[in-house]
């Protein structure tokens, strides 16, 4: 499917075509603040509901479908064929690489904030688990995609010892005004298990961490300060509340 033509969310046909960031359906004429991406993939032993979690209905215009059988294809096909401003609905966190590769190739400094109660900084010889899902944001730094002085991981509380070590020695805390300053634009990955349990369908609750109010008031603080290149959604269950998804878009800006 082209990234420019989409198939809208309510009339169903392929006619709602990008005009910038946006997108307007040709055939009942409503508009759109961003190209819905699904990536059904879940890197790692039984996320089946994690990836099943991508078909959930939102209202907006479905702009790519990623269904590669490995993960650098993923990747590789995520950031060919990202809408300008794109909705990524996820899947594992390894949905973010491409979406970061690609906006990150647009030019410009692009700052990426990561929500998640994990630290997604394993590597394939630190990692406990062998999944991939447990190494996205250190895959997207390590490949130069985006630097570690431009991230910020908040949220985090269940974090592997090598983690911690590779956070003091490259920088990386849950600072906002550090990962924003030098940015032009920001991506946010936001692995919904980052909220406190109960507020959310999630796919790895962890005790404690944010409402989703709490998280509302974040994200609107993020896009205050720097235009929103795109939103990630990832770490959920298909039973997830689309409801509270379209408030976390909401808060984006989208």
């Amino acid at each position: 499917m082209s990234a420019l033509r989409a198939r809208c969310p309510d009339c169903r046909t392929l006619t709602a075509v990008a005009i910038g960031p946006d997108y307007q359906c040709h055939s009942c004429g409503r508009e759109f603040t961003a190209g819905l991406v699904r990536v059904p993939r879940a890197w790692g032993a039984g996320g089946e509901t994690m990836a099943d979690a991508a078909a959930i209905e939102l209202p907006y215009p479905e702009a790519a479908l990623i269904e590669e059988e490995a993960l650098e294809e993923q990747v590789a096909t995520q950031a060919r064929t990202l809408p300008e401003r794109p909705l990524v609905l996820g899947g594992c966190c390894c949905s973010h690489i491409g979406a970061i590769r690609g906006l990150a190739a647009r030019g410009g400094r692009l700052a990426v904030v990561w929500f998640d109660a994990h630290g997604d900084l394993n590597t394939p010889e630190t990692s406990p688990s062998g999944n991939a899902w447990g190494m996205p944001l250190r895959m997207a730094i390590d490949s130069g995609a985006v630097a570690a002085a431009d991230v910020a991981l908040v949220g985090a509380r269940n974090l592997d010892p090598p983690e911690v070590a590779y956070m003091g020695e490259a920088g990386i805390d849950d600072d906002l005004d550090r990962a924003l300053d030098r940015c032009d634009r920001v991506y946010v990955a936001f692995d919904a298990d980052v909220l406190r349990p109960g507020e959310l369908a999630v796919f790895m609750p962890e005790p404690d961490g944010p409402t989703l109010d709490e998280v509302e008031t974040l994200l609107r603080d993020v896009v205050s300060r720097r235009p929103l290149a795109g939103l990630g959604l990832t770490g959920l269950r298909d039973d997830a509340d689309p409801a509270a998804l379209l408030r976390l878009a909401a808060a984006a800006g989208l």
